[in-house]
């Protein structure tokens, strides 16, 4: 009961930015917006996610895992109710970028919180391997329930469904989430870090999103000088040391590969049901349900292999039968159960049992103290490569077509495969000095 917020919210939050893409045709003419300001219903939401990420990990670890878990369940909660009113454009798309801020301190927060009850064993791993799953069918769920809702009940509800859980989420944070005990070298916040990462990030993924190559450039100067502050800063907000610890830039590495294959998935293959296959949003939307039922299989075996195999085995064996799937994927031979449906239920079983030992060893050696900004950095390298996927493996669809787009995932979760190979053959245990002392931590095996 006590990670029960945890996972919701983080269910919430990766639902929340598949959930609207088949309802988009719903939503703009409801509000008036053209086809062209359409894909902003979505980005106004991404981009300040992804923007702000590190920063709300970083509050996790300042604020407390409780309260930034509260702060983020509430600010998800009174944006999420404001979008699904809005009367306007400018009003939808300001309530999805509150969302968006809400969801980057909620994310992180969940993972902070599961390192503060479970600090390290079997019994974290287990919990990992839960929180990865539903953000697996979070990214999922979203299509599937977008379709229904979308049919059923009209576009408004694609965003008011999540209130309800958010607030209950919100009263149980209240009762059964440990409270934060700071130690005496509780950390300060890097604000001149924070405004060159948020607004470097946020460049990034909008040049990703409209193949801008100057706002590109931007962002990556943005980033150039947040690294340079980070290694004069006094309380950095990210310290360099933090990637000498064993696992982290290698988990990291791993994520952001196989992301770029599977965060894209479900969006290109909604589109291409819809618009290749003449489905509708409904049927579209039912068409992921064996997939999101076999990531949450997936998830369930990683809290076994991880644990018997150790992470690297688990997290190669996962990633293999996920590239096995997209094979199928690329292939599209014959009706659903064979194009779709079975392909997409290997990806779904190979990516759920593949996130959980990845997560372990991106964060099972930072310390409990830094364990908000363990979880920014990998949601943030998430979201990074869905941004960098998507716009990828849109341009492959518009170039050479829906088979090419699933042939470059196939590639880029076979080599996921293979770097799995590099990652530490366990995890580490947190190290209490922290990410500025490395020489205490042991070296990647």
């Amino acid at each position: 009961m006590r990670l029960l917020p945890a996972y919701v919210g983080g269910f919430l939050v990766i639902m929340d930015a598949t959930i609207v893409a088949v309802a988009l045709p719903s939503t703009g003419a409801a509000l008036g917006i053209d086809a062209a300001a359409l894909p902003w219903v979505v980005n106004s939401y991404t981009l300040p996610f992804a923007g702000f990420l590190l920063l709300g990990g970083r509050l996790a670890d300042v604020l407390g895992p409780r309260a930034a878990l509260l702060a983020g369940l509430l600010t998800f909660a009174a944006a999420t109710t404001a979008g699904g009113l809005a009367g306007s454009a400018p009003m939808l798309f300001a309530a999805r970028a509150a969302q968006g801020i809400g969801g980057a301190v909620l994310l992180p927060a969940t993972l902070a919180v599961i390192a503060t009850v479970h600090p390290a064993g079997p019994a974290r791993t287990r919990a990992l391997a839960a929180w990865s799953a539903v953000g697996a069918v979070g990214a999922t769920a979203g299509t599937v329930l977008g379709g229904v809702l979308t049919e059923w009940a009209g576009w408004r509800w694609v965003l008011l469904v999540a209130v309800p859980p958010a607030l209950a989420a919100a009263a149980m944070t209240v009762r059964t989430v440990p409270a934060h005990r700071p130690g005496a070298s509780r950390p300060r916040l890097d604000l001149t870090g924070a405004a060159l990462v948020t607004a470097g990030l946020t460049a990034v993924v909008l040049a990703l999103t409209m193949s801008a190559v100057s706002t590109l450039m931007a962002g990556l100067l943005l980033l150039a000088g947040f690294v340079a502050r980070q290694r004069r800063a006094p309380d950095p907000l990210l310290p360099p040391s933090t990637w000498r610890l064993p696992g982290v830039a290698r988990g990291n590495v791993v994520m952001f590969t196989v992301g770029l294959a599977f965060f894209a998935t479900p969006v290109l293959l909604a589109l291409h049901l819809q618009r290749d296959s003449g489905w509708s949003a409904l049927a579209a939307g039912l068409a992921f349900v064996p997939v999101a039922l076999a990531l949450v299989a997936g998830g369930r075996l990683a809290a076994w292999t991880t644990v018997r195999w150790g992470p690297r085995r688990a997290a190669a064996t996962g990633l293999a039968v996920a590239a096995a799937g997209y094979v199928g994927l690329a292939l599209d031979a014959g009706g659903y159960a064979t194009s779709v449906g079975g392909p997409g239920v290997l990806v779904g079983l190979g990516i759920g049992a593949a996130f959980t030992p990845i997560t372990v060893v991106a964060t099972a050696a930072v310390p409990q103290a830094a364990a908000g900004l363990a979880g920014g950095v990998l949601t943030t390298t998430r979201q990074l490569s869905a941004a960098v996927g998507l716009a990828g493996l849109s341009a492959v669809v518009l170039a050479a077509g829906e088979q090419a787009a699933m042939v470059v995932a196939c590639a880029c979760c076979a080599t996921a495969a293979v770097l799995a190979f590099l990652l530490p053959r366990t995890g580490s245990p947190p190290d209490q000095a922290g990410p500025s002392a490395p020489g205490t931590a042991s070296p990647d095996s």
